[in-house]
């Protein structure tokens, strides 16, 4: 029989915890929820209680952007979140790249730090993305799309805004500084986690909007290309 230390049943009474919250109201499906539950263990195994605070900063704060003037923005486009919640694919689609990368801290754990930044990077984009679209929807004044620079419906793929913009820039950078408090480190994650964000916009426009591909891939598509910038600019650095 395998003995469970109290880090262990902490975290187990935690994600059980946050879980039944999600389903009581409707935040999350039960795959969903299972989902979040595979991706927080698998993070916590790879950073500890560190890695959990990343995913609460993205989920609370994406909760909130989400659900902020929820009627207004139905209005404009479809939500990809249903009224039950969402669905594992739409969870994996966020923090997928965080949980593989999560692994990777587990199987390899030489280059732990190498992993860690890519994790921490992709859910900076995660958050990023989430911010922006969510609340440059509401707060934007002017929309545009991210390829032609030219005016554009507000809603689309694509169409970015300058608030959104900022608002994302924002939130990629409060992740930056839950994994690292005002160092170089913070800062480099903030930007793969913009940059990623931005490549969302690009894929959304060019991709998704002629319906090649669905929104949860794009999702998938830019945490991954910000984990990979956010290693990229660690190797330069350090």
């Amino acid at each position: 029989m395998i003995a469970l230390g109290t880090e262990e049943l902490l975290l187990a009474a935690f994600l059980v915890a946050v879980m039944a919250i999600c389903l009581k109201f409707k935040k999350l499906t039960f795959s969903g929820a299972l989902a979040a539950g595979i991706i927080g263990l698998c993070v916590f195994l790879a950073d500890q209680w560190r890695g959990i605070l990343l995913l609460l900063v993205f989920f609370i704060l994406s909760v909130v952007a989400t659900s902020y003037k929820k009627d207004f923005k139905l209005k404009l486009q479809s939500q990809s979140v249903q009224n039950n919640g969402r669905t594992a694919g739409q969870v994996f689609a966020n923090g997928g790249v965080a949980a593989i990368c999560a692994l990777f801290c587990i199987i390899d754990p030489a280059h732990l730090q190498f992993y860690l930044i890519m994790m921490s990077s992709s859910l900076a984009s995660a958050l990023a993305d989430t911010l922006s679209s969510e609340l440059g929807i509401v707060y934007g004044r002017r929309f545009y799309n991210i390829l032609t620079l030219k005016q554009d419906t507000n809603g689309l793929d694509g169409v970015v805004s300058i608030e959104g913009t900022v608002l994302g820039a924002i939130g990629a950078f409060i992740v930056g500084l839950s994994f690292a408090t005002c160092s170089t480190i913070s800062l480099l994650i903030g930007i793969a986690g913009i940059l990623g964000n931005l490549s969302d916009s690009v894929i959304g426009a060019s991709l998704e909007r002629r319906g090649i591909i669905g929104n949860n891939f794009v999702n998938f598509l830019n945490t991954l290309f910000a984990a990979i910038l956010g290693l990229l600019f660690y190797l330069l650095i350090y």
